[in-house]
């Protein structure tokens, strides 16, 4: 059985958020205000977690994204790695970390089975990379994450840039530069409005267009085909040298119409975009005695009710209540 919205999408994609604690504070992401967690009874455990990923496995999901917060931060992830991989009809598996914690712990996620991983990391500058953060002296812990899972044959490793003009744009060329020199997959991702501190307008969003123009006259790029109809990067090979660049452009460029994801939070709700204004609440199902079938027939009802498209561009648009952090990267 696959999953299919009412618009012919087939889903199977998910992201997981184990958690909406993380150690950094990004400007496009969290308030700089004091933290205010869930508290933990009210995040999904682990079993609950798995539960729900073998059932929308059976109904036709492949990929798994591990997200947060800050999924390294969560005591038994590691194990948590381990059994998803023991989904037998997953097909691909992968995790979302800012990477200050991989120096330890690249080998044991390595060591959990084949995984894919993205570090995010925004700056090449110490000082910039702090201000972005908001968490002073990480930078070179995040750089010796991404050589740590390097070493531990986490490949690719793909680093993401969230691009946000005044703060890193004039670095765009150095970030193609760090993926020629370390083989790596970079890619930008342009600014969207889910920042806790309501800061976003359009004029802060570097374009896909402006991306490849900057880079171009410097290291000329070939543009690689999709590999699929719902993979959300342009992708691009530099031509004379190692390294790939991507660029996620759901401003300028919105891929909503091959949409393939679902997400679950860390406290248990299903949103069927990023930009939803509407969640679907799981938890309360796998808590008050749902059986897999129940949670199938849920699945199916909530995937029917997906939104056409997350409407940034729209006079409407209405930013989400949670952000980023909350939703899970």
């Amino acid at each position: 059985m696959m999953l299919q919205d009412k618009f012919g999408r087939d889903i199977h994609d998910l992201r997981i958020s184990v958690t909406d604690r993380c150690n950094f504070s990004c400007v496009y992401c969290k308030s700089a205000d004091p933290k205010n967690y869930f508290p933990h009874r009210d995040l999904l455990t682990w079993d609950e977690f798995l539960r729900v990923a073998r059932v929308l496995a059976d109904l036709g999901i492949r990929k798994v994204r591990v997200t947060g917060g800050e999924p390294l931060l969560r005591d038994g992830i590691l194990d948590f790695m381990a059994c998803l991989h023991r989904i037998p009809t997953l097909e691909d598996i992968a995790i979302t970390t800012n990477g200050y914690l991989l120096p330890e712990m690249a080998k044991d996620l390595a060591a959990t089975g084949p995984l894919r991983v993205t570090v995010s990391l925004d700056s090449t500058d110490p000082a910039k990379f702090a201000r972005i953060t908001r968490t002073p002296r990480s930078f070179e812990k995040v750089m010796a994450g991404v050589d740590a899972a390097l070493a531990a044959g986490l490949k690719p490793v793909k680093v993401n840039i969230v691009l946000v003009r005044g703060f890193n744009e004039d670095e765009i060329v150095d970030f193609a530069r760090l993926a020629r020199r370390r083989d790596l997959v970079v890619r930008f991702i342009e600014f969207m409005p889910l920042d806790a501190d309501h800061a976003w307008n359009r004029d802060l969003v570097v374009t896909a267009k402006e991306i490849v123009k900057t880079i171009n006259p410097v290291f000329p790029l070939v543009e690689i085909p999709r590999r699929s109809p719902s993979e959300t990067a342009l992708r691009y090979k530099f031509a004379d040298g190692q390294g790939e660049l991507g660029i996620i452009a759901p401003v300028s460029i919105p891929f909503c119409g091959q949409c393939s994801r679902l997400r679950l939070t860390a406290d248990g709700k299903i949103r069927t975009c990023l930009f939803s204004l509407r969640e679907h609440d799981v938890r309360h199902l796998v808590r008050n005695g749902a059986t897999d079938l129940d949670l199938a027939q849920f699945f199916t009802r909530v995937v029917h009710l997906k939104e056409p498209g997350h409407r940034i561009n729209e006079t409407d648009f209405v930013q989400p209540k949670r952000t980023m952090v909350y939703i899970g990267g």
